[in-house]
This record gives structure tokens, sequence and C-alpha cells, in this order.
């Protein structure tokens, strides 16, 4: 494999890369329930953060939300100018939350997923004798660069990528292709914080504290986390930002 640089900004354009995932519930549903995750929960659109009936058709508690954007260069600046002055993450075992380094091109869907299955409350409903328990049980006690390594080496983790990959809506791009679509991933902790994950950062993001019925998708948690990130985006490029959410959350039924 290519050798990952713990300090690279980016993914390394040597190193391998998958299909991206399409911005579907079904698939990111498929795959999680594939990996071992239990069929009680599911993704699911989640069509307005501002309109209260709208959001009511979501099953609750919402574990982890998924924001989905393009890539632009007022976001690039950003995401560089607040990492500036912070250390590389080097936590391991008993972290807050478990956060995986993106070292696999085109992957930001499948580390979003694997962040929001991997921290919370869904973390206790992942089948033990299944591939993504045993999967996060190796990873956890690993510096973020193995534990980077152990994802990118993972048969089970790529080969079930690829069936998921394949069964979007939409005419799937080359695994070579540049995408410009990325993932972040928004979920709380066991002590009501909320953090921002994202493989592409130097480590989790502490977006702030939760109160302890607040779930990803109530007005506390979406201020300090999408709607804060959508408004500076917005203020920085001076126009309307495209963006969609997902959440993990109760099977309906």
């Amino acid at each position: 494999m290519a050798e990952i640089k713990i300090d690279d900004p980016d993914v390394p354009k040597t190193s391998k890369a998958f299909v991206p995932l399409e911005n579907n519930p079904e698939v990111m549903t498929s795959l999680v329930h594939k990996l071992g995750l239990s069929p009680t929960l599911a993704f699911h659109d989640v069509w307005s953060i501002d309109d209260p009936e709208m959001l009511s058709f979501v099953p609750r508690p919402a574990n982890a939300l998924l924001l989905v954007f393009p890539v632009s260069k007022a976001y690039e600046t950003s995401r560089m100018e607040e990492d500036a002055d912070k250390p590389e993450y080097d936590g391991t075992g008993a972290e807050p939350v478990i956060w995986y380094k993106q070292t696999i091109r085109n992957a930001c869907g499948l580390i979003g997923v694997l962040h929001a299955v991997s921290n919370g409350s869904s973390r206790s409903l992942i089948a033990q004798d299944s591939d993504l328990y045993q999967l996060i049980k190796d990873a956890t006690p690993l510096q973020p660069i193995d534990r980077a390594n152990l994802l990118y080496n993972s048969r089970a983790l790529e080969a079930a990528h690829a069936s998921a990959a394949s069964e979007g809506q939409s005419s799937a791009p080359d695994a070579n292709d540049d995408i410009d679509l990325h993932f972040v991933c928004f979920v709380k902790d066991a002590t009501n914080h909320l953090w921002e994950m994202d493989g592409r950062r130097k480590g989790p993001l502490d977006r702030g504290q939760l109160g302890h019925e607040e779930d990803v998708l109530s007005e506390k948690a979406l201020d300090l986390g999408p709607r804060k990130f959508i408004q500076r985006e917005i203020a920085i490029s001076g126009g309307e930002l495209r963006f969609s959410l997902i959440t993990l959350a109760p099977s309906f039924g």
C-alpha cells in the first residue's frame, strides 16, 4: 500500500480509491446492515432543519447526522485555518469518540458512516459476531494512523462498500474520478458532547455540550453543528450552499 504521512492534510493521489457512495439512505442502510448493525436502526433523509413539521417525520432519537456538501475554496480555506494551530490527534482507547483518519480516496461517505455507527448508542447495537464489531474492536486501541491503515487493508470493509456502491439509483462514477462532495458526521458522546467527525481534519472537533435528553436533531445540536457550519460557509462564499442531510435513527415500523 502507499505510505501515508500522518501530517498530510489530504488523501494522497497515490492512495487506493473507492467508488463513491451515493448520498442515499437506502444505500447507507444496506452498507451498515451488511457489516453487522442491528436492523432496528436505519438512515433517513432529513428534508429540513428549520421546519418543525418536516423534522417531525424523522424517527427519534437521532443517533448521528451526516451532512453532505460540495467542497469549495471557501470550505478548504476555513478548514485549514481552524486546523492550523491544532495538534495532530493521538487519541486511543479511552477517547470520548472513535475518530478515523481518511486515507482512502473517495471514501468520505464510508468514513462518515463508520463515525456514525462507531459512536454513541449505535455502537451497542452492533452484532458481536459481525465484521463491523471486530473492526471497531481492533481499531479502538490503535493510534490514528494505525487505525486508518486497518481500515485501508480491511477486505470485509472494501467488499461491503463495493456492494453498497453498486446499489445506488444513479450511475456510479469511476473510483479515480475527482469527487467534490464531502461527508461530515455529527455524533453525541456518553457525556452529552456534540462532536464534528471528519476524516480530512486533524481529529474530532468538540462543538459543545448538549442536555441529556437532546439528540443530534435537537435545536441546540442543530445550532452547534450543521446550522453553524452552513451559515459559516454561506458567509464566506457569499452565496447559497447546496447541502443535504441524512440521519441514523430508529427504523420505521
